[in-house]
């Protein structure tokens, strides 16, 4: 049960991304920039949360908490590293292709929550650290 609380999550997301990145490419807008802007700002926040839920895995189920600087490292690497093989599965999808700006795009988005969790959130109302304590994330 442990494992499916902790792990289930991250898996979850892992298969909402691959599902949507199996669609054919759609666009919002008949602006070029306007569809640039939306779909890699997606981007940093399908990998920011992807992020936080591998923090959030192995902070509780794998790896030692005492080591945390150790836990943002591999949450970091496998956020990146599910974001490669996201790009290169585009790769065989009609109409996308796979873009290593894309895996930096995303690799923002992890360090974005990497910085969130060690810099902001000492310093968040007590609500907000009480509700990330709460969902076993600090």
């Amino acid at each position: 049960m442990k494992f499916i609380r902790f792990w289930g999550p991250p898996i979850v997301w892992m298969a909402l991304i691959f599902l949507l990145s199996s669609r054919r490419a759609v666009h919002i807008s008949d602006q070029e920039t306007i569809n640039f802007i939306f779909f890699k700002t997606l981007h940093v926040f399908e990998y920011a949360i992807l992020y936080l839920l591998y923090f959030r895995a192995f902070k509780n189920s794998i790896l030692s908490k005492e080591n945390l600087r150790y836990i943002h490292l591999v949450s970091f690497l496998y956020t990146v590293l599910y974001a490669v093989t996201d790009e290169l599965h585009q790769n065989f999808v009609p109409t996308r292709e796979g873009k290593l700006p894309d895996v930096i795009i995303d690799g923002i988005g992890a360090s974005i929550s990497w910085i969130l969790l060690i810099h902001l959130l000492p310093r968040a109302p007590d609500k907000l650290k009480y509700w990330v304590k709460k969902l076993d994330i600090s």
